[in-house]
């Protein structure tokens, strides 16, 4: 029974704590606007890539 009656005195104890801080509050909320990646085209440089899977007669 007393461990009850401590638990109880450490939760009150806990939300007396919790709710005296205050919630923040927002005015405005702000969402940044999403960078678009530039594409990237295929050239000549660029290498190829193939089916490394698929047997080959060599």
């Amino acid at each position: 029974m007393a461990e009850d009656d401590l638990l109880s005195q450490m939760l009150h104890a806990w939300r007396e704590d919790i709710e005296s801080v205050p919630f923040p509050q927002f005015n405005e909320l702000l969402i940044p606007r999403q960078q678009v990646r530039p594409r990237c085209t295929p050239s000549a440089s660029a290498v190829r890539v193939t089916n490394a899977t698929r047997k080959t007669d060599a």
